[in-house]
């Protein structure tokens, strides 16, 4: 089933840039993949919607790859981030699929599937970085990366310069951003007064935990769930 579903994303690729993730570019992928409609709307209900979204899937599934066989030896975390995002864009392939892909899920009533894939990314990547965060963190580490991954990709999709050289200034301009933002937290943290006055809303979010499902004990300092 999954060879199927794999052939209709490989024979839809060609036409997107020309139709877009769209129900025309979906018969045609039907026709060249040799899989009858039903079939196909059997392993995808959704039509191209369900391809771009596995389009999406399988460019994180390549970028875990390519991080499990990283050289991270003497790099500093921020660069560790920074090198996964890049890792992300440079499987991303043809750009004008992934602009049609960025376009459909704008849409008002496709932007909450486009939310969870930029998650996806953003937790593939703090996964593969080894994560173990176990409170409030966890979420708000995927949600600040989401927005990173996501201006990074709009950046990337209009930049014309050799080797994406300004692309990649952006998303070190994004991550230093971010970098600050954890600077501030920690001096909040710090800070004796402001440490006093927060320490109960501060306790409250340390109970706040990831979901079941995303709890692995298979990372280094990893524990399982409870």
């Amino acid at each position: 089933m999954q060879d199927s579903t794999d052939r209709l994303l490989d024979a839809i690729l060609p036409h997107v840039p020309f139709d877009g993730w769209t129900e025309t570019a979906f018969r045609a992928a039907l026709a060249e993949a040799g899989i009858d409609p039903v079939v196909g709307r059997g392993l995808v209900p959704r039509g191209a919607l369900d391809l771009a979204a596995a389009y999406h899937r399988r460019g994180d599934a390549a970028m875990a790859r390519a991080l499990a066989s990283a050289d991270f030896e003497g790099m500093r975390f921020r660069d560790k981030v920074a090198h996964a995002v890049r890792l992300r864009l440079e499987q991303a392939g043809d750009r004008e699929v992934v602009r049609r892909g960025t376009t459909l899920f704008s849409l008002p009533h496709h932007a909450p599937e486009g939310a969870r894939l930029l998650w996806g990314t953003a937790d593939a990547i703090w996964t593969a970085l080894g994560d173990t965060s176990n409170d409030v963190n966890w979420y708000t580490k995927r949600a600040t990366l989401s927005g990173v991954y996501g201006a990074t990709v709009l950046y990337w999709l209009g930049d014309e310069s050799p080797d994406h050289v300004d692309t990649w200034a952006f998303l070190d301009r994004r991550i230093e951003d971010v970098m600050q933002i954890e600077k501030a937290k920690a001096q909040v943290r710090e800070n004796r007064v402001l440490g006093t006055l927060l320490a109960g809303p501060l306790k409250l979010m340390e109970r706040i935990r990831p979901p079941a499902s995303q709890r692995r004990d298979d990372l280094p300092g990893g524990r399982p769930a409870s």
